[in-house]
């Protein structure tokens, strides 16, 4: 058993996912930003993102982030190391959404400007991405259990910009409070059924499959765009396409996004590679939910390996 005190385990590792290119924003340091590879590769002109495809969101205007190190699951095909899953949630004292949203902003200028003097970057994108447009609640942990998400979200939007916010739906407390809906909600569904869950999603909590179902159920109620999104991977969730559909159902969202696991990161060392599905695999898949929920095939991204099923 580790002697050290916890603020200071704590603090070594943001140390680490400094290193590794977070930035921590903010007095309490619960937040932080992190560029997307294809923040990055849309500067450079090597493409853009599926969500600017399917949901016009700018790449290079995208800025990538989270409130909260928490997390109530540790999911086999998670890139990210557990040790980044801090505490029990964010408690007070926290920052203030409006410090947190500048402080966002300020970090991801830092982490972007040296790609000022690199001459494969399109130096107007590189100006406007000084600015960014579309905040990505998702880097790791459960955002939605900061205190003062709503206000967040509301900060952004006041500013102009959009929100996408991304769940594993094991808060619906949380999601139900939520005063201000983000542009995208996203609840990451990734098991047909309960015993699925617990072998994936690994919760460290008993009732994390009924939570789920809960806020599956909470998101019919949003108004705005939803999503679910379903990791696939080969050989433990890709099956049974008519119990997603089931539990599909209970969200009645606009769009699902089937997509691959990707070998990458600390999965590496709890999958082997061939877990990782091919883009034929996800079609086949993809093909077989569509006629099990009534999904519309409308298109596919194949460098990250996902499909869009929609609503209409």
């Amino acid at each position: 058993m580790s002697t050290i005190p916890e603020t200071q385990l704590h603090e070594q590792i943001k140390k680490n996912l400094e290193k590794s290119g977070y930035r921590f924003v903010g007095k309490y340091r619960h937040s932080a930003a992190k560029i997307c590879e294809w923040t990055k590769k849309s500067l450079r002109g090597e493409g853009v993102c599926y969500k600017q495809k399917w949901y016009g969101i700018e790449s290079h205007r995208c800025l990538q982030c989270t409130l909260s190190l928490f997390c109530m699951t540790r999911c086999i095909y998670c890139w990210r190391s557990f040790k980044a899953f801090i505490g029990e949630g964010v408690e007070n004292p926290v920052d203030e959404p409006k410090d947190i949203l500048n402080g966002l902003i300020e970090a991801q200028r830092s982490l972007l400007s040296g790609f000022g003097g690199n001459k494969m970057v399109d130096k107007k994108k590189f100006k406007e991405a000084q600015n960014p447009t579309n905040f990505a609640i998702s880097l790791v942990g459960e955002s939605i259990v900061y205190p003062k998400i709503s206000d967040f979200i509301k900060e952004v939007h006041r500013i102009g910009g959009s929100t996408f916010l991304v769940t594993k739906g094991t808060s619906p407390d949380k999601l139900e409070k939520l005063e201000e809906e983000p542009t995208n909600l996203y609840i990451s569904l990734c098991a047909p059924d309960k015993e699925t869950f617990m072998k994936v999603d690994r919760p460290v909590v008993k009732d994390a499959w009924e939570r789920q179902m809960k806020s599956l159920e909470i998101m019919n109620s949003f108004k705005n765009r939803k999503v679910i999104r379903i990791t696939l991977v080969k050989g433990w969730n890709m099956k049974d396409p008519e119990k997603y559909a089931k539990l599909i159902e209970k969200a009645n969202p606009d769009f699902i996004e089937p997509k691959a696991y990707m070998h990458l990161g600390e999965s590496q060392s709890r999958l082997p590679r061939n877990a990782m599905p091919t883009m034929d695999d996800i079609r086949e898949f993809a093909k077989k939910l569509s006629d099990a929920s009534g999904y519309k095939y409308k298109d596919e991204f194949e460098p990250s390996r996902v499909v869009l099923l929609s609503k209409k």
